[in-house]
């Protein structure tokens, strides 16, 4: 199979990006929809683009039906997209998502990457990442590989508690040196590129942030009542919905105590988990059939948006101590539904500061029911506030998280990484045949 082969109303010869990452659609949550549209972004503006990543099993940690052959190759949003099989655990413990990234770095590595200008590594996963900086350096030439950080595995490690202090050393040696081996580093916020360079002492200049946008469209005026109805939700209840993955830095206990406590005071609440993860089994059976909970498993695009706008708060939860590794991606589609958010987390925290900034809702104390509680029923009970702060969240979507900004800019970067590398004629140094259009052979 030949990367970038869709070349149809391009004209001469276009920058070649080969985008790989463990997630990508038709996975709806996590990095994926970002992926996604960073690839189909990337064709419209005029670049060659290629796709290699794994079988589309997150957040349920089942491969979809139809998926799981040795190798596969789709075209998506007119991009080639080549899926390689990996392991894919089940339980995704520690050990196991070790291996299952090295089993994708490895497939990786193997599978024919033609002849890009410039790879995109998106991480997660560290791991697999790694492995496509190593076989860049080593037996690729040197073709440069922009590394996108999507989360800090360092600080992850740190703040949810796993492993040892030796995981950590080489968690850390790891990171360090793929970041400091990339020719150029994007983050998703001003402090993963301060804490990066603190940590790991790459340049400044070397990094670039790009935020992650929202990637819900524009969302028409919804017959609320009748998608509150399809799920059981009472009028005279306030529904606090929490979207996305659960997972162990998501601390989930959290709310089933805050719904715990909502059932035995009578209030007129009710906490939906909706979404998949590792942690969904375990959440549930902790809530033991609550009144106040409710799990609804994935849903479709426009049932997910028509969900979103009909709860009448949207809920970040986050385990103590959880907050420098990672920004929700959940907010970005929180911000574009007009509903206030309840976020329970570390105040000092990335999380915090976003909707802070965006003036979107209310910070509570993370892993204490009782604050999350008080929360929910505060913006029960201040109904125009919960208004404003919607208003505030679409604003900032609307500015701040600009889809079309986000992609102008990162084609900006990649065609400069590319640039750099280019000969004076303006391509790049190849060994590789190549076919009349210009497309790689090897």
């Amino acid at each position: 199979m030949y990367l970038y082969d869709n070349l149809e109303g391009m004209t001469g010869p276009p920058t070649r990006v080969l985008l790989m990452g463990l997630n990508y659609p038709p996975e709806r949550t996590g990095v994926a929809p970002y992926t996604g549209a960073a690839a189909a972004g990337l064709r419209l503006r005029g670049i060659a683009t290629g796709v290699i990543t794994a079988h589309p099993h997150y957040p349920s940690w089942r491969i979809f039906e139809g998926y799981g052959q040795w190798s596969r190759r789709e075209t998506i949003a007119d991009v080639d997209v080549r899926r390689v099989r990996h392991y894919v655990p089940r339980k995704p413990s520690t050990v196991r998502r070790v291996v299952s990234e090295l089993t994708f770095g490895a497939r990786q590595v193997w599978t024919r990457w033609g002849s890009p200008d410039v790879i995109v590594a998106v991480s997660p996963a560290l791991l697999a990442t790694a492995l496509v900086v190593a076989r860049a350096k080593l037996i690729s030439h040197g073709t440069p590989v922009v590394v996108w950080v999507q989360d800090l595995y360092t600080v992850g490690v740190t703040e949810t508690g796993r492993g040892g202090r030796g995981s950590r050393r080489a968690i850390s040696a790891i990171e360090g040196w793929v970041l400091r081996n990339a020719a150029a580093v994007i983050v998703i916020h001003k402090r993963f590129a301060d804490r990066i360079t603190k940590d790991f002492g790459v340049p400044g200049d070397k990094i670039q942030v790009v935020r992650n946008w929202a990637h819900l469209g524009p969302m028409s005026p919804l017959n609320t009542d009748s998608v509150r109805a399809s799920h059981g939700w009472r009028d005279d209840e306030t529904v606090v919905l929490h979207a996305g993955n659960i997972g162990v830095k998501q601390g989930l206990e959290n709310v089933i105590e805050a719904a715990r406590l909502a059932a035995d005071r009578k209030a007129p609440l009710r906490f939906v988990f909706l979404g998949g993860g590792g942690e969904r089994d375990r959440i549930r059976a902790l809530a033991n059939h609550l009144p106040t909970v409710q799990f609804i498993d994935p849903l479709p695009d426009e049932e997910f948006a028509s969900t979103l706008i009909a709860a009448d708060v949207l809920l970040v939860n986050e385990k103590a101590g959880v907050a420098e590794m990672a920004v929700p991606s959940k907010l970005t589609s929180y911000f574009s539904t007009g509903r206030p958010v309840l976020a329970a987390t570390d105040h000092d925290g990335i999380t915090a500061e976003e909707v802070a900034a965006a003036g979107a809702g209310l910070v509570v104390a993370s892993d204490d029911p009782a604050s999350l509680l008080a929360g929910a029923l505060a913006l029960r009970a201040q109904p125009e506030a919960a208004r404003r702060h919607g208003e505030n969240g679409l604003r900032y979507r609307q500015t701040v998280l600009d889809e079309e900004t986000a992609l102008d800019r990162l084609s900006e970067i990649l065609t400069a990484v590319a640039a750099e590398r280019a000969t004076p004629s303006g391509r790049q140094h190849t060994t590789a045949a190549e076919a009349p259009n210009g497309v790689p052979l090897d």
